[in-house]
């Protein structure tokens, strides 16, 4: 640490001191990640007058929590029992866990508002008496193994936990070497393309690091990774990297800066996190099972979950010494987030879109408009082109009820390649709505793959959700993802079974055809015309789904004994656009004109070229806003 580091940090240490109740008995303050961390011996104190630590924050300008000191916490079995002794029988504790780099017992329960108590008096007892810090969780309808797992690796790994924290809080907080300017970003990767989405923010000070992505259609390095021989792109200066959303054409890379010593912070929002990982060790399982050479392991994954640090939606962070982050609501799937960056007090503001939805969907609600400053938006443009409308939901559904009902009618069988995330419950819910009030012939559906730990996941965080599911699982009590029609395939060794059985809705991963459960299925029921697939996801260049939706008519796939064979294709291929979770290009151009502030530039990305050329040079005629299509590897400056 610098001296001028040191002495800022023993100032602020000294102002904090001087106006925190000396009877707290404050032990130590530490920079923690984005945070300013207070440990004391009587951590309550200052939990029940939140006045004081308002007036700090409020002075120093720094996000700060207020920790108990690791001498005074009883030790995790005998703070666990007093928890359970102060909580009511009523309040139905399913799970209470630990986080020691945090200091904080997590009390999962089915009545989370009888753990906190009138006024939260129920968890200040539990903070007096135990010296943890309560953080409360309501139950969550299907129990999600990746959020377990992930917990445990947390709390075996609190030690080294606490040092990157520390090492991240002290880069965040260093002083500034330079003054704010040549504000640039690099387009590494998701550019006149699908794939591989990765954009580098630079300042004269900072380096942060947009998304970080593979391209699903490709198997060379070169043209499936970001392109991380820019010149610009140094790993060892990077501060911080952003992941928008869970998708592995903006997060599979991630591990992989681990691997070659980048020791940084990751910040998305906690579903990201966890889904985030579920995809990452599935990409590591599909290539093993492919004999493909992964290009990082699970200790590269693991070390990403120990260095990320979740953000809730609307919370300003500060991420770098002259860049503060902020993550709102994107619509496209569970947790995923519109970047706000603000650089410098005030000098420039850069919205980054990621994926995102400009419409209400059954699942999500439509992607955040309002800003307190933008100036640059960077925004997908998947659905670009003058021809890509959407058809309305209502189309939509009616299209794939008609769609299922007449394969169902000639004893077909309906194979729905789904991603995990997203687009899976999406359907799950239309299917079960629509079955119920008969509109779809009853029928077995089959769900495999990482479905259900999706969906667990999604039931983790209900205020993620659109208004209405949210309102079902929180208070009406009903878990709109479990329904009698469906069946979870546990086993492989049942798929046979489904194959050779009636009619029935099949819905598997991947969403491309790129391995998964679903290739399985498509190789036997591909040659019987009675069947149908239906693609309701966008299917990137140069992926099996993208050749099967053109019309491909055979296929060389690996056989049940190991050998090469050729499949014909013969059965019946559907694609229903109205389920995605990206914008139509009338909902780009809505998006854009209700933006407000109003901005002053859009690059656009995250489309096929032809499709970025058309919609920039839309946006630029009709709205009046100076559109960019950057090409890959090309840097263009902000300021």
């Amino acid at each position: 640490m610098t001296p001028s580091f040191e002495r800022e940090k023993i100032e602020m240490t000294q102002y904090i001191l001087e106006n925190i109740p000396k009877e707290a008995e404050v032990s130590r303050i530490e920079y923690e990640g984005p945070m300013l961390a207070v440990y004391a011996k009587k951590p309550e104190l200052l939990v029940g007058q939140g006045s004081v630590i308002a007036d700090i924050v409020s002075k120093l300008r720094k996000r700060i929590v207020v920790r108990s000191d690791p001498s005074v916490r009883l030790s995790e079995k005998e703070a666990e029992r007093i928890a359970k002794e102060i909580v009511l029988p009523e309040a139905e504790v399913t799970d209470v866990s630990f986080d020691p780099s945090l200091g904080e017992v997590i009390i999962e329960a089915k009545k989370p508002g009888l753990v906190i108590g009138k006024n939260g008096l129920v968890l200040q007892e539990i903070m007096r008496r135990t010296r943890w810090r309560p953080h409360v969780l309501r139950s969550p309808p299907l129990r999600s193994k990746i959020v377990t797992h992930m917990r445990h690796y947390l709390h075996s790994e609190s030690r080294e936990r606490e040092r990157v924290l520390r090492t991240v809080g002290e880069r965040i907080f260093r002083p500034k070497t330079y003054e704010v300017g040549d504000l640039r970003i690099t387009a590494l990767g998701g550019v006149q393309q699908v794939g591989r989405s990765a954009f580098l923010v630079q300042t004269r000070e900072s380096s942060v690091l947009l998304d970080c992505g593979v391209n699903p259609g490709s198997s060379k390095a070169f043209e499936g990774f970001p392109r991380f021989d820019s010149p610009t792109f140094e790993i060892d200066s990077l501060d911080a990297v952003v992941i928008s959303h869970a998708h592995l054409d903006h997060c599979g890379l991630v591990p992989f800066l681990y691997k070659y010593g980048y020791d940084g912070p990751v910040y998305c929002s906690a579903p990201t996190s966890n889904l985030m990982t579920l995809l990452q060790l599935d990409y590591l399982d599909v290539a093993n099972k492919q004999g493909v050479m992964s290009h990082y392991d699970q200790k590269d994954v693991r070390e990403c979950v120990l260095h990320t640090i979740p953000l809730r939606h609307g919370v300003v962070t500060d991420i770098a010494p002259d860049i503060r982050l902020t993550l709102h609501n994107a619509g496209h799937i569970l947790g995923s987030s519109l970047t706000h960056l603000h650089v410098g007090e005030g000098l420039h503001n850069i919205v980054y879109t990621g994926d995102y939805k400009y419409g209400r969907t059954m699942l999500l609600e439509a992607a955040e408009t309002e800003f307190p400053r933008v100036e640059t938006v960077i925004t997908e443009s998947t659905y670009g082109s003058p021809r890509d409308v959407m058809p309305s939901r209502v189309e939509a559904e009616k299209h794939l009820t008609s769609v299922i009902n007449e394969a169902l009618e000639r004893k077909g069988k309906v194979l729905i390649p789904v991603p995990a995330v997203g687009r899976a419950q999406e359907i799950m819910l239309v299917i079960d709505g629509y079955m119920r009030r008969g509109l779809i012939k009853e029928a077995p559906v089959f769900i495999e793959g990482m479905i259900s730990e999706a969906t667990a996941i999604h039931t983790a965080y209900p205020e993620y959700l659109s208004r209405e599911v949210r309102r079902s699982i929180l208070y009406d009590g009903i878990n709109p993802f479990q329904s009698d029609y469906f069946t979870i395939v546990e086993h492989p060794s049942v798929r046979q079974e489904i194959i050779d059985g009636e009619p029935c809705i099949i819905m598997a991963t991947s969403g491309m055809l790129e391995g998964g459960p679903v290739t399985e299925y498509f190789k036997s029921l591909a040659e019987d015309e009675k069947n149908v697939i239906i693609f309701v996801s966008y299917q990137i260049e140069g992926t099996l789904g993208r050749r099967v939706q053109k019309g491909l008519t055979e296929v060389a796939m690996i056989n049940s004994s190991g050998k090469m064979g050729v499949v014909k294709v013969r059965l019946q291929a559907e694609s229903i656009e109205g389920f995605s979770g990206h914008s139509d290009r009338r909902q780009i151009t809505n998006y854009i004109a209700h933006l407000r502030p109003k901005p002053e530039r859009v690059v656009v990305c995250h489309g096929e070229r032809a499709k970025c050329l058309s919609i920039a040079s839309f946006i630029q005629r009709r709205l009046g806003i100076q559109a960019l299509v950057p090409a890959i590897m090309e840097t263009f400056t902000l300021l």
